[in-house]
């Protein structure tokens, strides 16, 4: 465990006087249905024993108190709390019991922590204020402490009447986190492997948000339901504000650490490397991919890659058939590497013809953009979305690209 703030107890006869506990009715509280999965219940893998119950007014570490649920994950639940100590609105996240997730996530912040700090894309990643553990009857359940955030790119690109950003706001969004993703590669030795829309959230600049928030639950209280012997909450949203802070890299569950090279499945399967689909080994390239689409996807209506079959289930052969479509065929010293491959591909490299190659082009799939930005901007892409991950240009070489230094 470690504690970021620790600093400041050095500052004791300083101190305000610890905030007192806060108050939450018991009264005027909405009971859901018992029988109708809610939230975190909804994931296919939950059992009750896996997830720590946390209950709105709780204190955690005799410091934090749980305002209100904020949402959940995969594998975490997430909650406003107030730092009672140092009279402030913090985040706290409770992963599963003995979550593997929670392990990754507190050593990328062990390796931020001990990075240099002064890097410009430091800024840019979330940090962990402290780290702590549970201990219940059902196991250990880690928890981390962070800095409140706002919206996410997903939420505040759909709030836009197109549904993409804007071309200026999209260049700035991608600046930031080309340099969160230098800082992670180059300094930290982190790969991130789950870059996607919803884990980039804005810093909040209009703190009334959370104050609203805490408010909003004492005057109204969060529906809820019973189950067994804990409560599961309905989450609230933060308002909406119009003062948005810079993006910030988030959720480090997945995280791969060091030079490396690894094997297995990563990424949201439409997010999905080449060398991933083919069952290759993989490194820090693959958070470039990751990169592309993102940027794709901030930018146009649909996703680049459909990758599903006639029954809408994902498909590996559909992924890759649409991957030859718009970069042509795998090298071969990519096929001959990856025993997969040749389910797709002969000796010579040519498509077996599992499914068709669709004709389609990145220059016929690009919807906003005319004349020589759409070229800067798909010159841009194709730099990232390459077969062979040592020809992917590296965050720090995006950077100076000239449609994204364009005005």
């Amino acid at each position: 465990m470690f504690r970021l703030c620790g600093l400041l107890s050095k500052c004791h006869y300083f101190r305000r006087p610890v905030s007192p506990v806060r108050q939450f009715a018991q009264s005027n509280v909405q009971l859901l249905d018992s029988n109708v999965k809610l939230e975190e219940e909804t994931l296919p893998w939950y059992t009750q024993d896996r997830s720590y119950p946390v209950k709105i007014g709780e204190v955690f570490q005799a410091r934090y108190q749980v305002l209100g649920k904020l949402g959940f994950g995969g594998y975490s639940t997430v909650w406003l709390c107030r730092d009672l100590t140092h009279h402030k609105y913090v985040t706290l996240k409770v992963f599963e019991r003995d979550s593997a997730e929670g392990k990754r996530e507190v050593e990328a912040y062990y390796r931020i922590h001990a990075s240099k700090a002064s890097h410009d894309g430091a800024k840019f990643v979330r940090k962990a204020l402290d780290s702590f553990q549970i201990g219940h009857a059902e196991g250990i359940y880690q928890c981390l402490v962070h800095q409140p955030l706002g919206m996410s790119l997903y939420d505040l690109r759909t709030q836009f009447t197109a549904k993409i950003l804007p071309e200026k706001l999209l260049k700035m969004t991608l600046v930031h986190i080309l340099l969160a993703l230098d800082y992670l590669h180059a300094e930290a030795g982190i790969i991130h492997t789950d870059i996607q829309e919803k884990n980039i959230m804005l810093g909040i600049e209009d703190i009334s948000v959370l104050v609203d928030f805490e408010e909003a639950e004492k005057s109204s209280p969060s529906p809820r339901k019973i189950a067994g012997d804990r409560l599961i909450y309905a989450s609230r949203k933060l308002k909406k504000t119009k003062q948005h802070g810079q993006p910030i890299l988030c959720d480090f569950g997945q995280a791969r650490f060091g030079s490396i090279r690894y094997c297995g499945d990563i990424q949201p399967y439409i997010y999905r490397a080449p060398e991933v689909l083919l069952h290759m080994s993989w490194d820090h390239k693959v958070d470039i991919w990751n990169i592309g689409l993102v940027a794709w996807d901030l930018s146009q209506t649909k996703h680049l890659f459909y990758a599903r079959d006639s029954k809408k289930q994902n498909s590996d052969a559909n992924h890759i058939a649409e991957m030859v479509a718009l970069l042509g065929p795998p090298p071969r010293e990519m096929i001959n590497g990856s025993g997969y491959a040749k389910d797709f591909f002969d000796l010579e490299g040519n498509w077996k013809g599992a499914v068709p190659i669709p004709s389609i082009c990145l220059e016929q799939l690009e919807e906003n953009l005319q004349g020589e930005q759409q070229q800067l901007f798909l010159t841009f892409m194709r730099k990232m979305l390459r077969w062979r991950p040592e020809d992917r240009k590296s965050a720090r070489e995006l950077l100076s690209d000239p449609w994204l230094r364009s005005e």
